[in-house]
């Protein structure tokens, strides 16, 4: 049995993938709480699907201060941690690094793992949006240095790779850094010691690169990019030499053992079949009539998805030329869909709301159900909330099948 805790659980993604992948993962604790509202719709959904599990609807600062024994010990711990506002760095006062109102949380998966201590979980398994590796703007890379170092000074190896999920045949052009971490004395610490060089393990034998095929688009892998991340933690977040708004450390692909990372660009590697948007839709007859598009607002659509270039006003006056490319309008039914928004659901038109267009010429927004495949969930995971509330927790979520290969290919790892 692989003891799973699912932090920042959402509607349980993580869980999904992981429970397909194999059933030796059992998720033994969970965790979801959402500060902006006092009820907790996504946890409402996690228990709904998941009755019986334990599951926490607390603040997760709170728990780990005041009820850290609840937390029990695992093996592995996953999590898609919140990445808004984690470009704001200074220093604090119990620890260093990124701070913000929900970049924060990082710091509270760094805590479990430093309070677990010897019993800390050998494996780890994470997900961001891409950005994270050079954030903030002003210095490049600096936040995922920081979370490098501090993993690195708890003992871990880390390995991340950029996985685009439409790349390997999932129905959705989702971009995402996933990060795997190994315990420098677990059994997969102990094999990535044994090669000659890292750069080994994340293009041939690693876990991601099984599950995850690429190729580094350097021959042979770029050397001028294996560095050390030196200096403590407010060193680093005050390093203005080596992270500069030009300069990015960290690419596609990347490892890092005892603080020295090596990292590539690397291109994706699959011959499979393709999934479309197309593949999951609904049967017509199966949409309700609000998802079509009224004559009245056809206008609105039209002028929100075309190019624009025009003179506006801010609110303090000034005003300012401003310009934008078309969005492609109604969406393209013969590939992967666009990547799935927070503000997705709702009548109202908008620029970011996928549209298509049916065989009998209507248009149309894409219904719960739908955007729930493209992120392959099962069908009518998140019903019991509003269509909008639906709509936001799959602009949270990640693709299912993503976790699913990775999960497939860590615990293979673990049983030879």
């Amino acid at each position: 049995m692989i003891k799973t805790i699912e932090l920042f659980a959402g509607v349980g993604g993580f869980r999904i993938g992981l429970e397909r992948a194999d059933t030796e993962y059992k998720v033994v604790w969970s965790n979801q709480w959402e500060p902006s509202t006092k009820i907790q719709h996504a946890s409402d959904i996690y228990r709904a699907r998941f009755p019986g599990a334990s599951h926490s609807d607390v603040d997760i600062a709170k728990v780990i201060d005041e009820d850290f024994k609840s937390i029990p010990d695992h093996d592995l711990l996953v999590g898609g941690f919140p990445c808004q506002d984690y470009s704001v760095a200074r220093t604090l006062k119990k620890s260093s690094g990124i701070q913000g109102k929900k970049g924060v949380l990082w710091w509270s998966i760094h805590t479990i793992l430093k309070k677990k201590g010897v019993k800390s979980p050998q494996y780890l398994m994470l997900e961001n949006v891409d950005r994270l590796l050079k954030s903030p703007v002003s210095q490049r890379g600096r936040d995922f240095a920081i979370m490098l170092a501090s993993l690195s000074d708890l003992g871990y190896i880390v390995e991340w790779r950029v996985i685009n999920a439409a790349d390997y045949g999932m129905p959705q052009r989702r971009k995402r850094v996933y990060i795997m971490a190994y315990k420098s004395n677990s059994d997969v610490g102990r094999e990535i010691k044994k090669l000659k060089s890292p750069v080994d393990w994340i293009v041939n034998k690693g876990i991601m690169q099984s599950a995850f095929p690429m190729k580094a688009n350097s021959e042979p892998f770029r050397s001028e990019r294996c560095f050390i991340i030196n200096g403590d933690l407010d060193e680093i977040t005050n390093n203005t030499d080596d992270y500069t708004s030009k300069v990015r450390p960290f690419d596609t692909i990347g490892i890092m053992i005892d603080r020295k990372v090596y990292t590539d660009s690397a291109t994706a590697v699959y011959n499979g079949k393709k999934q479309t948007l197309k593949n999951v839709l609904q049967d017509g007859k199966d949409i309700p009539s609000e998802f079509f598009i009224s004559e009245a607002d056809m206008e609105k659509w039209s002028y929100l998805k075309g190019a624009k270039k025009e003179k506006r006003t801010a609110s303090n006056g000034h005003t300012y030329h401003y310009s934008e490319g078309p969005v492609t309008f109604p969406d393209a039914l013969d590939r992967a869909s666009r990547t799935i928004v927070t503000g997705e659901g709702g009548k109202g038109p908008s620029r970011f709301k996928h549209i298509i267009e049916t065989p009998s010429g209507k248009l149309r927004r894409l219904t719960p159900v739908e955007l729930e495949r493209l992120n392959m969930f099962p069908d009518n995971h998140t019903k019991g909330a509003t269509d909008t509330k639906r709509a936001f927790f799959m602009g949270n979520a990640l693709v299912v099948g993503v976790v699913e290969r990775l999960g497939k290919s860590l615990s293979c790892r673990l049983k030879k």
